[in-house]
């Protein structure tokens, strides 16, 4: 049996977890976030992240009796306002374009629950100083990235072409990829789920 099910279908989180060695299985969380962050509006970004990591990491293992069940979210604020994932390759080029010469805090955030109780949280906020973009570049960056960049809250995946946004990052990069996967290691560690 997997150590963990993870209550997320995220690419990124599963290839973390996969190339840690962490033995897990992914469940969907079917968890509206749209309807919660318009029960949280003037909440800050971290807040937002750990309360959608928790309602996931709670509703998979309610539904998975006996299991440790982890929950992640990230968000993304520049400039006081709140980012989700783009709708459009047109919605992508104007986050692109807001974010350009401005820094960006992306909040991760990882729950960890078992029968319906949290036994661990966690929140990692990381820097991340997007340079001056042109248009062209954006038009460029966007031919070569969309729609891979469809499913990515701030519209880039860094161990691709998205790293060219940026000229200084400040945080934890798995934390920037959408996880604060060295405390999680920890905690499953402190919980006994992976051997010490």
């Amino acid at each position: 049996m997997s150590v963990l099910v993870l209550a997320s279908q995220s690419a990124s989180r599963k290839a973390m977890l996969t190339e840690a060695d962490v033995p897990f299985e992914a469940r969907a969380a079917g968890v509206d976030e749209a309807a919660l962050k318009r029960e949280l509006i003037g909440v800050p970004g971290a807040d937002i992240a750990a309360v959608l990591a928790e309602s996931k990491a709670l509703a998979v293992s309610v539904a998975m009796p006996g299991r440790l069940v982890l929950g992640g979210d990230s968000l993304v604020e520049v400039a006081g306002r709140q980012f989700d994932k783009p709708v459009s390759r047109a919605n992508a080029a104007e986050h692109l374009r807001f974010f350009s010469g401005q820094t960006m805090a992306l909040s991760s955030a990882a729950v960890l629950a078992r029968d319906g109780v949290v036994v661990w949280r966690h929140v990692e906020t990381a820097r991340l100083r997007v340079r001056t973009l042109t248009d062209s570049f954006i038009d460029r960056y966007l031919h070569s990235e969309w729609p891979a960049v469809a499913g990515c809250v701030g519209v880039f995946r860094i161990e691709a072409r998205g790293v060219h946004l940026f000229e200084n990052i400040e945080g934890s990069h798995f934390t920037v990829l959408g996880m604060p996967l060295l405390a999680i290691l920890a905690a499953l560690r402190d919980l006994g789920a992976l051997p010490v």
